[in-house]
């Protein structure tokens, strides 16, 4: 079911205990150029979530978010910061709904996902030269074993109302680059729109 479809979200969490939201647009260019498809995804969605999650009965949600949804200085951001501030409300908005925990786990990109920086890097690992937006640019990494152990760490520890964020390194996109092809050339870009 898609989570812009609340009545296919209930029939989809019948007989559920636990729920990982992990449903997003997440890619800044294209939230940008369709801001309300990514409000519709990541807001109204999350609320689909947890009106599925009462419905239901559900004892334990966590829902997936981003370290851009701290200071938000993108739609992106913004929409997973409405999202969190709802997961969290939702412990105290349904006082006769106590039986069902709400949280939010918060995190950087995860290493190597679609979308992810790094397999557009080794893409383009044969050519001269790769664009870099800017040379101060960083990003906070995850691999995806950590993320998933963290999101059942968290699902575990959890009692409703936690976002819960993980430390993590971080590093400059150009080192990144130099990593994975240590004599590639960098264009600098300028920063895109959101970033």
């Amino acid at each position: 079911g898609d989570v812009r479809d609340k009545e296919r979200l209930i029939m989809a969490t019948k007989n559920v205990d636990i729920i990982i939201h992990a449903a997003a647009l997440k890619h800044i260019t294209s939230t940008e150029y369709n801001p309300f498809e990514a409000i519709k995804t990541n807001i109204l969605g999350a609320q689909n979530i947890i009106e599925a999650s009462l419905e239901n009965k559900i004892k334990r949600v966590i829902a997936l978010s981003t370290d851009k949804a701290s200071a938000p200085v993108n739609l992106y951001g913004a929409t997973k910061l409405a999202a969190d501030k709802l997961f969290v409300a939702a412990n105290s908005s349904y006082r006769g709904q106590k039986d069902i925990s709400f949280s939010v786990v918060r995190y950087g990109n995860v290493f190597g996902s679609r979308g992810s920086v790094v397999p557009y890097f080794l893409s383009k690992k044969e050519d001269q030269i790769i664009p870099i937006t800017d040379e101060k640019m960083t990003r906070f990494w995850i691999s995806l074993d950590e993320g998933v152990k963290f999101v059942l760490n968290s699902l575990n520890e959890m009692i409703g109302g936690e976002l819960f964020i993980p430390k993590s390194p971080s590093i400059k996109i150009i080192d990144l680059a130099k990593a994975l092809n240590p004599n590639i050339k960098f264009k600098i870009t300028g920063i895109r729109p959101g970033e």
